[in-house]
């Protein structure tokens, strides 16, 4: 095992050596004979980029805002877990509900 390093060690110095410098033609030049080797436009690059699309966008959006709990409430809320913030939020729905 002992040899092993060493060589590693020349590859990677190999590797490093060799791809420091481009080459002297620039970019990599296609022939035009196999469109398989053709590189890509950039409208072909772009067109092939998925982008996620994300949540749908809500009807009724819930708003950002800063409010003050007491500790223990927080406390409570928080050591159910994930989703903590929607639980409080679905408790004041059921309130509001409760007295319209």
């Amino acid at each position: 095992m002992h040899g092993l390093k060493p060589n590693l060690d020349k590859q990677r110095k190999s590797i490093i050596d060799a791809t420091a410098v481009p080459p002297k033609g620039g970019d990599y030049v296609w022939d035009g004979q196999d469109e398989d080797d053709r590189p890509l436009t950039k409208k072909e690059m772009w067109s092939g980029i998925k982008r996620p699309g994300g949540r749908p966008r809500s009807d009724n959006p819930k708003q950002s805002t800063t409010i003050r709990l007491n500790s223990d409430v927080l406390e409570y809320f928080k050591a159910q877990g994930r989703g903590w913030q929607t639980k409080i939020n679905d408790v004041l729905q059921e309130y509001v509900d409760s007295v319209r």
